[in-house]
């Protein structure tokens, strides 16, 4: 190894691990901010414009779900594979995943934009999209397909950036991103005079110039791994490898898309105003939780490079720090929320009944947001460490095997509480669950310390 990579080694195994998490995880949170606000930013500007282009924006936000599910399943199986074997000093073998894994997010965007363009309405039907929704929904989902390559490679350079330590790079890619689409949104919107279709516009072009911000670190030679066609392998076991380490993540995004797809056919009884509170409860939820995710991504490359090194008491102690962390952070967020959730609302739309659905979901939300922290942290450390079958059943349960069961029961006797209630409560039903199944993992680890 040279200079530079013995020092990045260093860093990554002897730096403490609490210090370590809030090196690489501050940046990370500054991202997911940037991210969240931006997102929620699209929302409120298009809400701005209709009922309908509101409930718009949250059925694109499945297809845009879609979407990230294979940029994070690449990302992350690459990244996690990346992290391990910079542990293991096996640099070269790092440079071919990090490259074979973007040009696989390259295809995989530009298939799915492709065909998306080609079945565009039913596409937006199948997604939960109504008769009044449609037209909304089909020009602002026309912007974000023809995104999709930059949005799936986006999502990879940003996940190897930070499995490397190297998560400043990442802010900058993607909180440039973010404040060029809250500067762009408001100008197409209302001053372009384009309406949907500004805000359509303005998410595609930020997201290739955050792309293409993301990829200079590569080119410049500031990173260990590199990004070059030579190193795309050629070996089957590789790609098989990134895809099944990835498998989570992909299972995690796409379930969360049904999820949010079936919250939107069920919310459709109650009308648009529903679809649309249903919307920017979501919206508001990926904000609050983005402060305690951006931490947790900061946790990744820490517990997969010490077990790639073998050092596993750092793998234990970076676990309940991301965890304990996480639970206080939200907690505090949430009881903010949760006695401000009619205003909250009311930033978004003025109508009674948004602002009642809204409110009760948000206050829903809330009450067990909290607890998301111990199966996303749980998912993540099985995802990075390699532990596949564990991290995919967390990932799954966390993001639908609970919901989606509970969103087809509980509307049948508590009504639209029952879709408010559904998410909530499965974040809390995963959590417990997740406790036991980390637990022993670390009884596994102290038993091959002896």
């Amino acid at each position: 190894m040279n200079e530079e990579e013995n020092k990045q080694y260093e860093k990554m195994t002897q730096t403490p691990v609490w210090r370590l998490i809030l090196m690489l995880g501050l940046p990370t949170t500054v991202s997911m901010l940037i991210t969240n606000i931006y997102n929620t930013a699209d929302t409120f500007f298009v809400s701005k414009i209709s009922v309908s282009a509101s409930g718009a924006t949250g059925i694109v936000f499945s297809l845009m779900a879609i979407l990230q599910a294979f940029g994070f399943m690449f990302g992350h199986g690459a990244g996690s594979n990346i992290s391990r074997l910079l542990g293991a000093r096996r640099v070269e073998h790092a440079k071919i995943f990090a490259s074979t894994s973007v040009f696989l997010a390259l295809g995989a965007g530009a298939v799915i934009g492709f065909f998306g363009l080609v079945f565009r309405e039913p596409l937006m039907r199948l997604l939960g999209s109504t008769d009044t929704i449609l037209g909304d929904a089909e020009i602002y989902g026309t912007f974000i397909l023809i995104a999709g390559p930059a949005m799936t490679v986006g999502c990879v350079l940003n996940n190897i950036l930070r499995y490397e330590g190297r998560a400043a790079f990442a802010m900058i890619g993607l909180t440039t991103g973010g404040i060029l689409n809250m500067i762009l949104d408001p100008v197409f919107i209302f001053y372009g005079h384009m309406g949907i279709a500004g805000a359509g516009l303005a998410t595609a072009l930020s997201q290739y110039i955050s792309a293409v911000i993301l990829l200079m670190p590569f080119l410049k030679g500031k990173t260990v791994t590199k990004i070059k066609v030579r190193y795309i392998t050629r070996d089957i076991s590789d790609v098989k490898n990134i895809m099944l380490t990835g498998l989570p993540s992909l299972a995690r995004q796409g379930l969360n898309s049904i999820s949010t797809t079936l919250i939107n056919v069920q919310a459709a009884a109650y009308g648009d105003a529903a679809i649309a509170a249903m919307s920017i409860v979501g919206r508001c939820g990926n904000l609050l939780f983005s402060f305690a995710l951006g931490i947790a991504q900061g946790f990744q490359p820490v517990s997969a490079f010490n077990y790639g090194a073998g050092k596993y008491d750092r793998v234990k102690k970076a676990t309940w720090f991301t965890i304990i962390l996480g639970m206080g952070i939200l907690g505090v967020l949430c009881a903010g929320c949760y006695f401000n959730a009619p205003a909250i609302i009311h930033l978004f739309r003025h109508e009674e009944e948004i602002v009642s659905a809204g409110t009760g979901a948000l206050r829903w939300l809330c009450r067990f947001l909290a607890a998301l922290p111990v199966s996303a942290v749980g998912s993540m450390l099985f995802q990075s460490i390699g532990k596949k079958g564990r991290a995919l059943l967390i990932a799954s349960m966390q993001s639908g095997l609970i919901v989606i069961p509970l969103l087809l029961i509980l509307p049948h006797f508590m009504g639209i509480t029952g879709i408010q209630a559904a998410q909530p409560l499965a974040y809390l039903i995963s959590g417990i669950v997740t406790i036991p199944v980390v637990l022993g993992f670390f009884q596994e680890l102290n038993a091959n310390n002896r």
